[in-house]
Order: C-alpha cells, then structure tokens, then sequence
C-alpha cells in the first residue's frame, strides 16, 4: 500500500508538470512570482484512525485493535497549525512548523485476554470478561526544512528533511476480575526525506502536494513514518484564502528497550490517520 501512494503521487506529480510546462519556457523574477514569504494555516482536520497496539516485549503480549478491542472511538476531529518561511529573497529556501494533537479513551468489557507488561517487565493477563478503560494521546510537532530546487511563476518543486518530535502516553485501567492502572509515556523523534510539488493553476486557485517517508531498523528499534497530502486552495483576498486537503500519517513503532534515542518503550504500535483537512490561510 505504501508502494502504491509513492507511485499515485510520482504519476500525479508528473501529469501535471507535463500540463504546465510551456510555463517553464521563461523564468520570472521572485517578486513576480506567486510564492509567498510567511504562510499560516489554521485548519480543523476531520480524521478517521486505526490503531494497533501490543504492550510488552514482541511474542509476549497481543496485538489488539484498540478501536474494536478497547472501545476507542475510530474518528476524531483536531485542530492543526502550520507556518512556513521562506526566509531568501530567492524564495527557494524556507523552514515549517506544524502542530496537531489526538486525545482518545475508551471503555469496554473485553472479549479476548489483553496481556501487558507492568513497571517491572513482568507479564499480565487481563481475562476476558473484565472491564476496561483506556486511553491513547499523541502530540505531533514537525519541523521542516525544504529546498526549491526548479522553481518559476507556476511551478515549486522542492526537496527537504523532516523531524518529528511525538509525545505519546498509552494508559490501560482494568477492574474486576483483576485489578491493573499500567501507564507508558515516551518521546518519539524520528527524520523525515520529504518532497513537495506546488502548482500556480490561475493567479488564485492552488495545487499543492507534499510526500513524506522514514524507515529505520537498529537492534530492537523498527520505526516508519509516511506522509502525503493533496490541498486545492483558493486565495481571493491579499492576505487570506481557504483550503481543503486529503491528508494521511502512518506511523510505526517497534521497539524493545533504549536502542533508540528518546524511545523506552516495549511493544508495538500502528496508528494510521486518513482525514479531511478545511484551513484558512494567511500570508504575506
């Protein structure tokens, strides 16, 4: 599936370079271009989630759907900010920032035993039939750098790097037939390699596309992340506009111990996002 996005992307990329290249004949100056120095977006992100965790090292404990197995709800609605500088009087090099929060919990007698590790690494089996509450918080903060290496009055191609700094904490809560308050709380910082296409389609109707990936394997440290977007924007005023995207974020984490930076946790996760993203833009 991963595959496939890279290459819709690459093949979406590519159509409409080839539908806009006469504009790539002549070169404008940067004060002639549509690119704009300091951009704020403001959106509310309306996502569905899928979520798999498993807690405690790999092979011992199970896998579960948090969604279905632990009553968590499967969308959710956030508020997302972004900002981005181009900070030359070229307009090519720029820096970005972007911030979104999921807060999510659930309540529910499970049907199958969930087994977790405990502060002192020994194993529990919550039976099935207990009552269980839970929750899954992730804070995303991403900083960016990109560069634009072609870049005229219609067209920004542009390639840069990624970090992503992720506070996530995991709680389970079961009562019953036995009693568990297990909490984990970790930092995740992983780099991204990322590339961003921005088409100028009329002085005020505009294409941008961005694509994201990480993939790393050390020890007993497994992690990915991959992250695309597709926005059609509207800029009828001179310093504000509006926007909708088609975003997605896959995230994976396995990890057994401190083998990575940041990263003390035993266990698996697999938290995807799809999701509708309405902005409003400010720049100038």
């Amino acid at each position: 599936m991963l595959f496939k996005r890279k290459y819709l992307f690459a093949l979406l990329a590519a159509g409409l370079i080839c539908f806009i290249q006469p504009a790539w004949a002549t070169a404008a100056d940067s004060k002639d271009k549509p690119w704009k120095k300091f951009n704020v977006d403001v959106g509310y992100l309306i996502s569905g989630l899928n979520t798999d965790l498993e807690l405690g090292a790999k092979g011992l404990g199970v896998k579960v759907d948090v969604e279905e197995a632990l009553g968590m709800d499967t969308t959710n609605s956030v508020f997302k900010f972004k900002g981005f500088w181009r900070f030359t009087d070229n307009l090519k090099h720029n820096l970005g920032f972007e911030y979104s929060a999921y807060r999510r919990d659930g309540n529910r007698t499970i049907l199958e035993d969930f087994k977790i590790e405990d502060d002192q690494g020994n194993q529990i089996t919550i039976p099935a039939g207990s009552q269980v509450s839970s929750y899954f918080d992730l804070d995303i903060y991403k900083f960016s750098y990109n560069y634009s290496f072609f870049q005229d009055d219609r067209v920004d191609l542009s390639a840069g790097l990624g970090f992503y700094w992720m506070p996530i904490s995991i709680g389970v809560n079961s009562t019953g037939l036995i009693s568990v308050n297990e909490d984990e709380s970790f930092n995740a910082p992983l780099p991204t390699i990322a590339l961003r296409a921005d088409f100028a389609i009329t002085p005020k109707w505009f294409l941008r596309s961005s694509m994201e990936v990480f993939y790393l394997e050390i020890q007993n440290f497994k992690g990915s992340i991959y992250q695309s977007s597709v926005a059609l924007e509207y800029l009828p005023w001179k310093h504000v506009g509006f926007g909708v995207a088609f975003d997605t974020f896959n995230l994976n984490i396995e990890a057994d111990g401190e083998d990575y930076p940041e990263i003390d946790f035993n266990g698996e996760i697999n938290f995807n996002i799809t999701g509708l993203l309405l902005y409003m833009k400010m720049f100038f």
